[in-house]
C-alpha cells in the first residue's frame, strides 16, 4: 500500500472518530443534560420532599447518562490527543469546577437517601452540583469556539554524539498552549455558559413533566417552569447566533455563502421542532415535547458540528492536525469503535427498564 492511500485512510478514520466525537458529546447533552436541568429545577424546590423526588426519578439512569462524558474524553484523548493535552491547560479552572460539580452530584445520590440530619445539605449539594457543571461546561464550549491560544516552540535542542563525535543539531517544533489562567474568561464564553443554563432547564423541565404523573405537584410546577423558559431559551438561540456571526469570520463565512439557502432551510427546521415540543407539551403529551426539544438540541448541535468543519478546534487545529499518526488511529479504531452500539443499546435498556411516571410522595418515599 502506497503512502498515498495510507494517508487518504487515515484521513477517513480521523473524520470517523470526529463525528464519533460529536456524537459521544450529543449523547451526553441529550440524556444528562434533563438531569442536570432537573437539579437546576431542585434549587428552586420548597422542600427537600421535592429535591428527594426528582433524584429518586432518575436514580437509575443518572450514572449511565454520564458515561457518555466519559467516552468523550476517551475519544479526545485517543483520536486528538493535542487537543486533549491542551483543553487541560486553557480550560482547566471551568473543566475543574465542572468536576467538583459532578462529584458533589455524585456524593449526593449516594448519601441523600440514607442521611437523617443532614438530608437537606445533601438535596442543596445536588441542586448546585447540577448547575457548575452545566454552567462551566458552556463556558468551556464558548471558549473552545474561539480557539485554543498556541504557539510553536521547540521542545528540544541538542546534539546527537557517537563515542564523543558530533553528528547533527536536531530540533522538534511543537505547538503549546502560551495563554494564561483566566483567557478562557470572555463575554461571549460567559453567555454559553448562561445558555447552558437555560437550555438544561428547558430540558428538565420537559423531562419532569414525562417523569411526574399529571396533576402532581412537581409535574404541575415543571409545567409552569416550562412555560417561561422556553421562551428564553428561543430568545438564547437567536442571540448566539447573532453573537457567532458578528464574533467568528469562519462561521459567518459559512452561513451566508453560496450555501446560505441550505442553513435558512436548517434554521426553519430548527423552528418547526420548537413549535412541536410547544403544542406537544400544551396538549400534556409530556413525551412527545422531550423527544421533539432532544431534536432541537440535536440540529443545533450538528449545525455547530458542520460550521466549524474541517476543524477540531476552530482557528487551532483541523481535523487532520490534530489527529494521531495513521497506525495509531487504525488500532484505536479497531478496538474502541464497537463500545458505541453497546453503550447505546446500554443507555435505551435503562430507559426502557425505568420509564415509568412518578408521583412526588412516591419517589420521595424510595429516596
Amino acid at each position: 500500500m502506497d503512502l498515498l492511500s495510507i494517508g487518504r485512510i487515515a484521513g477517513t478514520l480521523t473524520t470517523w472518530w470526529w463525528l464519533l466525537l460529536s456524537l459521544a458529546f450529543f449523547l451526553y447533552i441529550a440524556t444528562d443534560g434533563t438531569d442536570l436541568g432537573s437539579g437546576i429545577f431542585a434549587l428552586f424546590s420548597k422542600d427537600e420532599e421535592e429535591r428527594g423526588a426528582i433524584m429518586a426519578s432518575m436514580a437509575g439512569m443518572w450514572d449511565g447518562n454520564e458515561s457518555w462524558l466519559v467516552v468523550a474524553g476517551g475519544v479526545l484523548f485517543g483520536a486528538f490527543p493535542l487537543v486533549y493535552g491542551s483543553a487541560f491547560n486553557y480550560l482547566m479552572i471551568p473543566l475543574m469546577f465542572a468536576l467538583w460539580g459532578i462529584i458533589a452530584r455524585a456524593v449526593a445520590f449516594e448519601f441523600h437517601i440514607h442521611a437523617k440530619k443532614s438530608k437537606r445539605f445533601w438535596g442543596w449539594a445536588f441542586a448546585v452540583g447540577s448547575l457548575f457543571p452545566t454552567f462551566f461546561a458552556g463556558v468551556a464550549l464558548g471558549a473552545t469556539l474561539q480557539g485554543f491560544p498556541m504557539k510553536s516552540g521547540l521542545a528540544m535542542q541538542g546534539a546527537l554524539t557517537a563515542h564523543g563525535v558530533a553528528m547533527q543539531d536536531y530540533t522538534t517544533p511543537i505547538m503549546h498552549f502560551s495563554g494564561g489562567i483566566l483567557d478562557f474568561l470572555t463575554p461571549f464564553s460567559i453567555w454559553t455558559g448562561v445558555g447552558a443554563v437555560i437550555a438544561a432547564s428547558l430540558a428538565g423541565g420537559l423531562y419532569l413533566c414525562a417523569r411526574f404523573i399529571p396533576g402532581d405537584p412537581i409535574h404541575e410546577r415543571a409545567r409552569k417552569w416550562t412555560n417561561v423558559v422556553s421562551l428564553l431559551a428561543l430568545a438564547a438561540i437567536v442571540i448566539t447566533l447573532v453573537w457567532s456571526y458578528a464574533l467568528f469570520p469562519w462561521a459567518a463565512a459559512k452561513w451566508t455563502g453560496s450555501d446560505w439557502w441550505i442553513w435558512l432551510i436548517w434554521f426553519i427546521i430548527v423552528l418547526v421542532f420548537a413549535f412541536k415540543s410547544s403544542t406537544n407539551h400544551s396538549v400534556r403529551k409530556d413525551f412527545s415535547a422531550m423527544m421533539w426539544g432532544i431534536g432541537v438540541v440535536a440540529l443545533l448541535w450538528a449545525a455547530m458540528w458542520a460550521t466549524i468543519f474541517p476543524y477540531v478546534v476552530p482557528d487551532t487545529w483541523t481535523i487532520a492536525q490534530a489527529a494521531n499518526p495513521a497506525d495509531s488511529i487504525a488500532v484505536f479504531t479497531l478496538f474502541m469503535t464497537g463500545f458505541f452500539p453497546i453503550m447505546i443499546m446500554y443507555n435505551w435498556y435503562q430507559i426502557w427498564v425505568f420509564r415509568g411516571r412518578f408521583s412526588k410522595k412516591m419517589a420521595y418515599g424510595a429516596h
